[in-house]
């Protein structure tokens, strides 16, 4: 069996030995650089890796993904498509070859797309960026997905293989709005797209767009995923909060609770929003509500907030402002043990005792 590694790269020259390091594994390794001008090419080359360099203009993700799958030989078995700040756990070769077959076509396993400081997922789903070398191209100018062009797909499902993602915070991420704009203008049909570019005007604070946009995929026929379709309206109801529009974000966030009873993630912002009210017992109904959700599904759409400290700080701050401060001390106690260094929960634990003390 013959794998290939491919990816592309751009100033990267710090995560090109740890990278390298993970995907050695390989049988050939092959990177676009895309107009580097630190020492990542020299780099890559010292290793080993096969590096062809080109610019691309106008940039898009797609054509950048599609001209390095290019570079891969004809003759491999099976393709990866790695970025330069992701890591492979070690042993995913053997796992392949266990796994693979002359049937398959394409292969997903987990991503940790955020870890804590202590390595532990903070977000965790499935990827899918192993295939087999024909009939796969990549598609759409930013967040491009792998388009299978052929007959008989036949995915499998990897779960022994790890992918960590250790992002680099400094890279601009700028062209990503007027990219996803571009997106949708070329396909107005694709509800992903729509979903992932009323987000992006959400991060840029801009609410009306957000609001407009993302009602826009709720109507889409091919909208019809219930936890992206959770997700644009609570990124809705986000936006009308930002404009002080407490009534909507109210009403989407039940809209969103609706739509996806089994995620938490609604639940918990509502209760953030019921806490910008001091509205104690609310913050305590959909916090208990959330905390009956055990099942942390592996998607992309969840949210840190609701699976870390939030819920029982929450709990503990609406327990204190109801006078019930045993139940405070409870929640409390249980938001430390997940952050034991955090100085406000401190603070805060002293306060409920010097409550229960008195």
């Amino acid at each position: 069996m013959k794998i290939c590694v491919y990816a592309i790269s751009k100033n990267e020259e710090k995560f090109v030995k740890r990278w390298y390091e993970s995907m050695k594994e390989a049988d050939e390794i092959y990177v676009l650089d895309t107009g580097s001008t630190d020492n990542t090419v020299n780099e890559l080359k010292k290793l080993g890796v096969n590096v062809y360099q080109e610019i691309i203009s106008p940039w898009r993700f797609d054509t950048a993904r599609n001209k390095s799958l290019d570079l891969v030989p004809k003759d491999t078995d099976v393709c990866i498509c790695t970025d330069l700040d992701e890591i492979f756990v070690s042993g995913w070769r053997q796992e392949i070859e266990k796994f693979w077959t002359k049937e398959t076509t394409n292969a997903r396993y987990n991503y940790n797309w955020s870890l804590d400081k202590f390595g532990k997922p903070k977000v965790n789903f499935y990827i899918e960026k192993m295939h087999s070398r024909d009939n796969f191209i990549w598609t759409h100018p930013v967040h491009e997905v792998l388009k299978y062009k052929g007959t008989n797909q036949h995915s499998i499902t990897i779960d022994s293989i790890t992918l960590n993602h250790y992002p680099d915070h400094k890279k601009s991420r700028s062209s990503y709005l007027k990219l996803l704009e571009l997106s949708v203008k070329e396909d107005p049909e694709d509800d992903r797209n729509m979903h992932y570019l009323g987000r992006e005007y959400m991060f840029n604070q801009l609410h009306d767009k957000c609001i407009k946009t993302l009602k826009k995929h709720l109507k889409l026929k091919s909208a019809t995923w219930t936890l992206e379709r959770a997700a644009s309206m609570r990124f809705i109801a986000r936006s009308y909060k930002a404009k002080n529009d407490f009534k909507n974000a109210k009403k989407w966030y039940l809209k969103a609770i609706n739509e996806a009873p089994n995620l938490r993630d609604a639940y918990v912002e509502r209760a953030l929003l019921a806490y910008e009210e001091n509205n104690y017992k609310a913050i305590e109904k959909y916090c208990l509500k959330a905390l009956q959700i055990k099942n942390h599904q592996k998607v992309y759409i969840n949210e840190t907030f609701s699976w870390d400290s939030t819920i029982f700080d929450l709990l503990s701050l609406s327990y204190y402002y109801q006078k019930n401060y045993l139940l405070s001390l409870y929640f409390v106690d249980i938001a430390i043990s997940m952050n034991p260094n955090d100085e406000r929960l401190l603070n805060n634990r002293s306060f409920i005792e010097q409550k229960i003390k008195n």
